[in-house]
């Protein structure tokens, strides 16, 4: 383990805390600009999102309507009901978004998996980075408001559901994550910035309760003028 990926573990909580854990459950609010246009502007405010700390799985209630929670794993999505009854499934649920483009509707399902496989990421990293099969590599600085950043780029084997292999995350001083960049292949690859703040520290692993996603400039820029995606974490608790 690289000396810039053991302090960006350590700061957010350390190894053997995150050893302990087996879920982790939020409430939070998810809007933006992407959401519009995939169809879906409202379906992800004041939702309760649960991920497993252990494998690749994720849970929202409610799903689309009150009766209703999505589950969602790299090869299968799910809508069922609040008792278990599968209404819709997809297997190999990323072969769906074949041929999409940054407009192109989104159907239920197509939902279901991309806001799975994302808050899975963004919840468990940067302890993710060590996993078997992922490879990191500290990369030039880059300064931010003034402030210097160190830099990771890790690179994700294809059994790991997320927005592209090769995703570049930003370190402030403290060693918390700051910023990462990526451009998901499921929303026709956009160059993304995503920005993460206001820390708080649940049950001592520190989780960014603030995202807000916007499109990358060439020269590696935010273009602030619209909010992609904005994510209000009220409350994480920790199992």
């Amino acid at each position: 383990m690289s000396e810039l990926l053991a302090l960006a573990i350590e700061s957010h909580g350390g190894t053997k805390r995150w050893n302990e854990l087996k879920a982790i459950d939020g409430d939070m609010s998810i809007t933006g600009q992407l959401w519009t246009r995939k169809g879906w502007p409202d379906a992800l405010k004041e939702v309760h999102v649960t991920v497993d700390a252990k494998s690749q799985l994720t849970r929202y209630q409610p799903f689309t309507a009150p009766n209703k929670r999505s589950v969602c794993r790299p090869d299968k999505t799910l809508i069922e009901t609040l008792d278990g009854q599968v209404l819709e499934e997809r297997n190999n649920p990323r072969s769906a978004f074949e041929n999409h483009r940054p407009e192109t509707k989104w159907d239920a399902l197509n939902l279901a998996y991309f806001s799975g496989y994302a808050m899975w990421n963004y919840l468990c990293s940067p302890f993710i980075f060590a996993l078997p099969g992922v490879a990191t590599e500290e990369i030039e600085p880059r300064e931010e408001d003034g402030v210097r950043h160190r830099r990771l780029k890790v690179t994700f084997p294809s059994s790991i559901a997320t927005h592209c292999p090769e995703q570049i995350f930003h370190i402030d001083p403290s060693g918390l994550l700051s910023r990462m960049d990526y451009s998901a292949e499921v929303v026709g690859g956009v160059p993304t910035a995503h920005f993460m703040s206001d820390y708080k520290d649940f049950g001592g692993v520190k989780i960014a309760t603030k995202r807000r996603a916007f499109r990358r400039s060439a020269d590696g820029t935010a273009v602030r003028d619209a909010v992609g995606v904005a994510i209000d974490i009220a409350d994480i608790r920790l199992s």
